[in-house]
């Protein structure tokens, strides 16, 4: 579990930066960083990044994913049915992440 807040963690804070690069000039490729998963994570981790446009938005920004769209994901991308439970489970464990990660990212561009 703490392999996949970290991996969240990651791929949630190079977002966070990457605009402020590219206006010093860097490139994507310059921007391409390596997250390290352990194999058991991968399956969420390949979920949520198909996942990653299903946002809901509310007045303060993201509040969740949109889990109606999730059979249709894990139908497209073969998640066996006796792995989605699972998966499921570590879907959210990025999800709270990621949002976690937004929210200090919001209060510190607040606080100045």
């Amino acid at each position: 579990r703490k392999k996949l807040i970290d991996a969240a963690r990651d791929w949630a804070e190079l977002g966070q930066d990457t605009e402020g690069f590219k206006a010093l000039g860097f490139t994507d490729e310059d921007l391409d960083i390596e997250i390290e998963l352990w194999p058991d994570n991968a399956l969420p981790m390949q979920v949520f990044m198909a996942m990653q446009t299903q946002w809901r938005i509310g007045m303060g920004g993201a509040t969740g994913l949109d889990y109606s769209v999730l059979p249709v994901v894990e139908d497209r991308l073969g998640v066996p049915k006796k792995r989605r439970a699972e998966c499921f489970k570590g879907l959210q464990i990025i999800e709270r992440e990621v949002l976690s990660v937004w929210s200090e990212a919001a209060k510190a561009r607040q606080n100045g």
